[in-house]
């Protein structure tokens, strides 16, 4: 990280309360765990989609379709009927429309509060992550699955999943980075737990309503929990980097 970067010039800012994060006693290596969680995503997007784009075809992704279907019938998902609205809510609760929503509310909330160094890094960890979603689902092009209906429509590419990964990007580099500023130990792990539960459902509902391979899933919330942990790495880095000064 440079020294004049603007990340580095807002750490300074003298109004916010930032300063609540941990005191960095025997810190891990923040830099180093920053650049291997960008890498490892990297990797493992380039890896499955360069396995996928030589026509591989992984069996659990038919089986884990078809099981979620009625048998004789693969046009109806298994389970009660209001299963099928609900999962339609929560898949939009991944889609592009409500989770910038969630950024501009968030980024507002953290400015109103005079968060200033969150709020940067909130917008540089949302904004960076989905346009390489983007670029990897532009690369691989993998198509849409054809084994069962669809029950929501759909345009994009399929791989990876742009709700598990943007909303795995999105969900968890603003509850990882907000975590920073919390005081409360208990809070914290409540932020935690209630982003991780929600991204998983958002993930499931994919496959559910037939508009993702489990792999597109996989490959999604993989490499987007690893981009929001290189987002957390870069906001503890700038803090103790502050508090030395």
């Amino acid at each position: 990280m440079a020294p004049n970067s603007p990340l580095d010039h807002l750490a300074d800012l003298p109004a916010s309360p930032d300063e609540t994060a941990t005191d960095g006693i025997g810190h891990p290596p923040y830099a180093f765990i920053g650049l291997a969680a960008v890498a490892l995503a990297v990797l493992i997007v380039a890896l499955v989609g360069a396995t996928i784009a030589r026509g591989t075809q992984f069996a659990f992704d038919s089986a884990v379709m078809l099981a979620l279907r009625t048998p004789g019938d693969l046009a109806t998902p298994i389970g009660p009927v209001w299963l099928r609205q609900a999962m339609i809510d929560v898949t939009a609760l991944g889609g592009q429309t409500v989770l910038t929503l969630v950024v501009i509310a968030a980024i507002g909330f953290l400015l109103a509060g005079r968060h200033y160094l969150t709020a940067a890094l909130v917008f540089g960890g949302t904004v960076s992550g989905s346009m390489a979603v983007s670029i990897g689902k532009h690369l691989v092009g993998r198509a849409r699955p054809a084994l069962v209906d669809h029950l929501v429509e759909v345009s994009s590419a399929s791989f990876p999943s742009g709700h598990a990964s943007n909303s795995a990007i999105i969900y968890l580099t603003i509850a990882l980075i907000v975590m920073q500023i919390v005081p409360d130990r208990r809070a914290r792990w409540f932020l935690f737990a209630a982003t991780v539960a929600l991204v998983v459902l958002i993930g499931i509902s994919r496959v559910y309503l037939g508009v993702h391979w489990p792999s597109d899933v996989l490959v999604g919330w993989s490499a987007g929990s690893l981009w929001a942990l290189a987002w957390w790495a870069l906001g503890s880095r700038l803090r103790l980097r502050a508090r030395r000064r």
